[in-house]
């Protein structure tokens, strides 16, 4: 584990772990003749292993087997931080959190497994409500789990980069997590307003 300058020393495995629990649409590189190949899944965190599920037609599918190495990116919430919320003199920042991994890559051509795999993160994705429940039985489920290869990525490298204006005092640190919540949540607000 590695942290960057100014960067919480605290903030451990299961801290990383929590991001990726909470927010699993992974940004997956792979190299290939020095091109990179970039994807957004969701990977589903199982026994130190990342579970995930590729169209078959997607480039990048044939980089996610034969245990070549792949990078992943997971995003936690960010934002700018004007030094107007804080109670001391400070500058502008922008607070974030992101876990880079590392690992390599195994295709499962089991076909049970796969649609376990898709049952199993419907579930996990449609926690805690599950309004929807994914059966076995589902007629769309057996008719495109040809279209669909599933990988394990066994994780070797983990970096946390929790930005959060840990460097402050308690008065001015609650203040960026206030910040970090409600500029979320008006940001998100009015981008999709502009845009649907």
């Amino acid at each position: 584990m590695t942290y960057p300058p100014q960067h919480h020393q605290d903030n451990n495995i299961n801290h990383m772990i929590d991001v990726i629990k909470t927010y699993p649409l992974a940004t997956v590189i792979s190299v290939k003749d020095n091109q990179p190949f970039i994807t957004h899944l969701p990977l589903i965190y199982e026994d130190n292993k990342l579970i995930g599920h590729i169209d078959i037609t997607n480039p990048q599918a044939e980089l996610l087997k034969d245990n070549k190495e792949v990078t992943l990116i997971f995003s936690g919430p960010d934002c700018y931080i004007s030094p107007s919320i804080y109670t001391t003199e400070q500058l502008p920042t922008w607070n974030y959190i992101k876990v880079h991994l590392k690992g390599t890559v195994k295709a499962n051509n089991n076909e049970n497994d796969l649609k376990q795999s898709l049952i199993n993160m419907t579930e996990y994705l449609e926690a805690p409500n599950h309004k929807f429940i994914l059966k076995a039985e589902h007629p769309r489920l057996d008719k495109n789990l040809s279209y669909i290869e599933m990988f394990e990525i066994t994780i070797n490298h983990w970096e946390g980069k929790f930005k959060l204006s840990q460097d402050k005092q308690p008065q001015d640190i609650e203040a960026a997590r206030m910040e970090l919540i409600r500029a979320n949540q008006k940001s998100i607000r009015d981008f999709l307003k502009t845009i649907f």
